[in-house]
C-alpha cells in the first residue's frame, strides 16, 4: 500500500513540475524595466564611477587629517672607518640603527582643502544624477522594444487571420469549381493569395522573434529562448498630458530632468575649482614634528686602568724650579655596547615648529591655472545653457509628435474601417459573380495593410506619449490597458 502511494506522489509531482516547466513566464513592462535596471551593463559601470567619486570625496577628508610617516635604517660600514669610542681609523665592521617619526599638518592653505571637500559633495551629486540619467534612458529604450514586441504580436495575429480567412476562401472556391460556377484561374489566384499569406505570416513571425531577442539584450537576459511578454489590450485615448501646455511641461521638466540637474551640478564644480585653485595665491601655514633616535652597535668605554707600558707622561714644569710635573696615564677599558632599547631611550630627539610659504613668483603656474578653471566655468554654463534648449526643443517636438500621433491613430481608424466595409462590399459583388477574385484579393490586401497600419500608429502613439509623461514626471513602466 506504502509503495503504491509513493507510486502516486511521485506522478502526481512529476505532472505539477512537467507542467510549470512548460509554462513560460510572460513579463510585464514594469518587471522588464526593474530586471534591465539591475543588470545592465552600462548602469553597473555607472555604479562604479559612482564609486570612484564616493572615494575622491574620501581622499578630500583625509587632506584635513595629519600626515604621520615612520621611517627606520639599520646600516652595516665595513673596512677603514673611524671608531666612535676612540676616535681612531680602524679596519672594523660596525652597525648602526635609526628610527624616526615626522608629523606633519596643514593648519592654513588657502582654504583649499574645505574647497576641495565641497568640491567631491558635488561630484557625488553629479555622479548620482549620471547614473539616474542612465537608468532613464535604459528605462526608455526597454518601453520602446517592449512596445514593438507587442505591435509585432499583433501584426502577427493579423497576418494569421488573413491566412486563415484565405484558406476558408480557397475551400469555397475550390467547391465553386467543381461545381463549375467560377472558372478554375479564380482557384489558383486563390492559392497563390494564400501562399503570399503564409510568406508574410513567417515574415511576421520572424520579425516577432527578433523584437523578442533585442528586448531580451537589452535587459540582459540570459534566458531568452523562452523569454515572452504579457498579454494586453491597451488603450488608445486622449492622455491628460496632451491637454497641459508645451510651456507647463517644459518648466515642470526643467526642474525633474536629470540631465538639466547634471549641467547645473557640474556648474557648481566648476564654481568650487576656481575657488580650489585661487586658493593658491594665499599663504600656506603648516606645523611639523619630529622625533629621532639611534642606536650603534660598536664597543663602549666602561672604565679605565693604569698604563703599566706607560704608567706617567709629563705634562709641564714648576715654575721657577723648572721641575717637572707628571700625570698617570689611563688606557680605557672597551666592553660590550649598551642595550639597543637603552640607547634609543638616550639617543632621543624632538623637534617641531611652523612652517610658512608665501607664492611669489611660479611661472604663472598659479595664474594660469585660475584662468583656466574659469574657462571651464564658462563652459559649464553655456552646457546647462545648451541642455535647457535642447529640453525646451524636445518637450516640443515630442508634444507636437504626440499629438500628430493620435490624429495618424485616428485616420487609420477610419481608414481601417472604411476599407473594411469595401471589403465586405467586395465579397458580396464576388459572390454574385460582378467582380474576379482578383479584385477581391485587392480589397482584402487593403484591408489588412489598413489593419496593420491601425496597430503601427497605436504602439507609436503609445510610445511617444509616454515620451511626453517621462518628461512631466510619469514612472515610464506604466502603460494603460482597457
Amino acid at each position: 500500500m506504502k509503495s503504491r502511494l509513493y507510486a502516486v506522489f511521485l506522478f502526481v509531482f512529476a505532472f505539477f513540475v512537467t507542467e510549470a516547466s512548460g509554462q513560460a513566464k510572460k513579463w510585464s513592462l514594469q518587471e522588464c524595466v526593474e530586471y534591465a535596471l539591475k543588470n545592465n551593463i552600462s548602469i553597473k559601470l555607472a555604479a562604479l564611477d559612482a564609486e570612484v567619486v564616493n572615494i575622491a570625496r574620501k581622499d578630500a577628508w583625509g587632506a584635513f587629517l595629519p600626515t604621520a610617516n615612520a621611517q627606520g635604517s639599520h646600516s652595516w660600514n665595513i673596512g677603514l672607518n673611524q671608531n666612535i669610542t676612540t676616535g681612531l681609523l680602524e679596519n672594523q665592521t660596525t652597525q648602526f640603527t635609526s628610527v624616526g617619526l615626522n608629523v606633519g599638518v596643514d593648519i592654513y592653505k588657502g582654504l583649499q582643502n574645505l574647497n576641495r571637500y565641497r568640491r567631491a559633495n558635488l561630484a557625488i551629486i553629479s555622479a548620482q544624477y549620471t547614473t539616474l540619467k542612465m537608468q532613464e534612458d535604459v528605462a526608455l529604450n526597454v518601453a520602446n522594444a517592449y512596445l514593438q514586441v507587442l505591435f509585432n504580436k499583433e501584426n502577427l495575429k493579423v497576418q494569421e487571420q488573413q491566412l486563415a480567412y484565405d484558406n476558408k476562401q480557397m475551400e469555397r472556391v475550390q467547391e465553386l469549381v467543381e461545381g463549375g460556377a467560377v472558372p478554375r484561374g479564380d482557384l489558383l489566384d486563390v492559392k497563390a493569395t494564400v501562399a503570399a499569406d503564409y510568406q508574410r505570416k513567417v515574415a511576421a513571425e520572424n520579425t516577432l522573434l527578433i523584437s523578442k531577442l533585442s528586448l531580451a539584450q537589452l535587459m540582459q537576459l540570459e534566458d531568452f529562448q523562452n523569454f515572452d511578454t504579457q498579454e494586453g489590450d491597451y488603450e488608445v485615448e486622449a492622455d491628460p498630458i496632451l491637454m497641459e501646455q508645451p510651456s507647463t511641461i517644459y518648466n515642470k521638466a526643467k526642474e525633474l530632468r536629470t540631465e538639466i540637474k547634471i549641467a547645473k551640478a557640474n556648474v557648481e564644480i566648476a564654481e568650487k575649482d576656481v575657488k580650489i585653485a585661487r586658493g593658491a595665491y594665499q599663504p600656506t601655514i603648516t606645523g611639523f614634528y619630529s622625533l629621532t633616535t639611534r642606536a650603534a652597535y660598536s664597543d663602549r668605554i666602561v672604565g679605565s686602568v693604569l698604563d703599566t707600558n706607560n704608567p706617567t707622561t709629563s705634562i709641564g714644569f714648576v715654575d721657577g724650579t723648572n721641575q717637572l710635573v707628571f700625570t698617570n696615564n689611563y688606557v680605557p677599558v672597551l666592553g660590550r655596547y649598551a642595550p639597543i632599547m637603552d640607547q634609543f631611550d638616550d639617543n632621543k630627539g624632538h623637534s617641531f615648529g611652523i612652517g610658512v610659504s608665501v607664492p611669489i613668483l611660479n611661472g604663472f603656474a598659479v595664474r594660469n591655472n585660475v584662468e583656466r578653471t574659469k574657462v571651464e566655468l564658462e563652459r559649464s554654463r553655456i552646457t546647462l545653457e545648451q541642455r535647457e534648449q535642447d529640453l525646451e526643443k524636445n518637450v516640443y517636438t515630442a508634444y507636437t509628435d504626440a499629438m500628430g500621433a493620435l490624429k495618424a491613430y485616428d485616420a487609420a481608424v477610419s481608414a481601417s474601417g472604411a476599407r473594411e466595409e469595401s471589403l465586405n462590399y467586395a465579397k458580396e459583388r464576388y459572390e454574385v459573380g460582378l467582380i474576379n477574385v482578383f479584385d477581391l484579393n485587392q480589397a482584402q490586401t487593403l484591408a489588412v495593410n489598413a489593419q496593420s497600419e491601425v496597430l503601427r500608429t497605436k504602439y507609436d502613439y503609445i510610445f511617444r506619449v509616454k515620451i511626453l509623461e517621462f518628461y512631466f514626471g510619469v514612472p515610464i513602466s506604466q502603460i494603460s490597458q482597457k
